[in-house]
């Protein structure tokens, strides 16, 4: 079974809403786009790095909005900081590798290194964050989290932001602004001839 597959199961023994069955899915959905980018070629390739740009924009942003405070409680101050530090510097491998070509030699060895990094982070958040937030949370609570995760993520960048990263208060001060720049941009490019 393949660690998305793994990822999957484990969300699936999670009730429906649950903050960290979502987180689950999601860790699953950007594994599979890593492979995505990775053999893709082309316009197809382009894409599947612009999907998995974005699923990781929100996503990190998402995370430090609402799991990362309650993290902060339960499996210690610590643990917090230093994921929200892995996210803070992914942040900005993420915004370097959005300026390179990506069927260039630099991006495939850049891409590389930067899968390395977020797996291991996806994998310290599955080991040492979500454990915590399972056992000293109420399913009630994980699932109304799940709810304000969602909602967070209508309002998070889809673009990197390094200035933001890392920092649950900076998300939500910079967050929402930057993400109305972001979807504009985003929309102004798939309206676009060829866009």
């Amino acid at each position: 079974m393949s660690s998305a597959d793994t990822e999957r199961a484990e969300a699936a023994k999670l009730p429906e809403g649950d903050v960290v069955g979502i987180l689950l899915e999601q860790h699953a959905r950007i594994r599979d786009l890593f492979s995505d980018v990775k053999s893709a070629e082309g316009e197809h390739r382009q894409q599947a790095f612009d999907e998995l740009r974005a699923l990781l924009a929100v996503h990190e942003t998402a995370e430090e909005m609402i799991l990362r405070p309650v993290a902060q409680d339960v499996a210690g101050e610590a643990e917090a900081d230093a994921r929200n530090h892995e996210e803070q510097a992914a942040n900005k491998v993420l915004a370097d590798l959005e300026k390179m070509d990506v069927s260039g030699a630099e991006f495939d060895a850049a891409f590389a290194r930067f899968e390395q990094s977020v797996i291991d982070h996806a994998e310290h958040e599955e080991r040492e964050e979500f454990p915590f937030v399972i056992r000293d949370c109420a399913e009630d609570k994980r699932r109304g989290m799940g709810t304000m995760l969602r909602a967070a993520e209508k309002i998070a960048p889809t673009h990197p932001h390094p200035g933001a990263a890392g920092s649950p208060m900076a998300q939500w001060t910079v967050g929402p602004f930057a993400s109305l720049v972001d979807r504009t941009k985003d929309a102004l490019k798939a309206a676009a001839p060829g866009g």
